[in-house]
């Protein structure tokens, strides 16, 4: 399971159907770097580390990481027009080896080979949104999530300043079918109308033309819909973020062979290292400009 594949679905769904990948790289690009002008005055850079732990150095640090990923995974790994690996996960992998002084690699594999090429050690370990709850993942070790994917509620721009989350009587609120966001309105908005609606896409139209009041969705794929041409400036950020156990609190993390439990450890390490130096709020604002926090 890839958590976050919707945004590759999103970027697709803004060209042509059967487009190379090589245009597909090309409108993500283009869509980081327009976002740069959309951000908000005030960036909120997510914090999944405790500020007030103090961690030591671990006494074993690798001499090198060779990671795992597969490159259709924009906007976390994925190739540039020239066929460049590039992503939020490349260079955060890079920043994790310069950290640990450790050498780095990143070696390319079908998703479905993964885990085979970590048991079979053929890297060091996996950095491309494998799932905790699989049961071939169970027996894994995982470090701690560097990326939660929060629900987000999108409204009119014009509507910005009533919107009330915590009241939608006779609000229309556009979800996908079958989506665990149509699941979590359902329980605890049952006051609300819910519009259940084909796909994402047809979700988010539906708020764009004025059908819906809401849509409620991925906060990472909307963050690139938002300031796109397909949105027509229409909508904006409302409330939350979201991430109700059980329904969105499955976030990123990197994960390692059982048996390489000082791998992790250092890894876990580094991250809240570079929380700390600031080098992660630099990524996540390189690659997501419209934060989705």
């Amino acid at each position: 399971m890839i958590l976050t594949m919707s945004f590759a679905r999103l970027c697709r769904s803004l060209v042509r159907p059967l487009v190379a990948g090589a245009v597909v790289a090309s409108c993500c690009a283009a869509l980081l770097s327009g976002m740069a002008l959309a951000q908000d005055t005030q960036v909120r850079v997510p914090n999944f580390w405790d500020p007030k732990a103090v961690h030591d150095r671990p006494a074993a640090i690798p001499d090198k990481i060779q990671f795992l990923a597969t490159d259709d995974y924009p906007p976390f790994v994925f190739r540039d027009p020239q066929g460049r690996l590039t992503g939020f996960n490349v260079d955060l992998a890079r920043a994790l080896c310069q950290e640990l002084g450790s050498s780095c690699s990143l070696r390319i594999k079908d998703f479905e080979v993964l885990l085979p090429a970590l048991e079979e050690e053929k890297g060091d370990a996996i950095i491309s949104g494998l799932s905790r709850g699989l049961p071939s993942t169970r027996s894994l070790n995982f470090t701690d999530d560097y990326l939660k994917l929060p629900a987000r509620f999108v409204v009119p721009t014009d509507q910005i300043e009533t919107f009330d989350e915590q009241k939608l009587a006779d609000k229309t609120i556009a979800v996908e079918t079958g989506s665990r966001y149509e699941a979590f309105v359902t329980r605890f908005w049952p006051e609300a109308n819910v519009l259940s609606l084909e796909s994402e896409a047809a979700a988010r139209e539906a708020v764009r033309t004025g059908e819906a009041d809401a849509h409620f969705g991925d906060g990472l794929s909307l963050s690139f819909w938002l300031p796109s041409v397909a949105a027509e400036g229409c909508c904006t950020f409302a409330g939350g973020p979201w991430l109700e156990e059980g329904y969105f609190d499955q976030g990123m993390a990197i994960v390692t062979r059982q048996s390489d439990p000082e791998r992790a450890a250092a890894l876990n390490y580094a991250l809240r290292q570079l929380h700390q130096k600031g080098v992660y709020r630099e990524l996540y604002l390189r690659y997501f400009p419209l934060s989705f926090y």
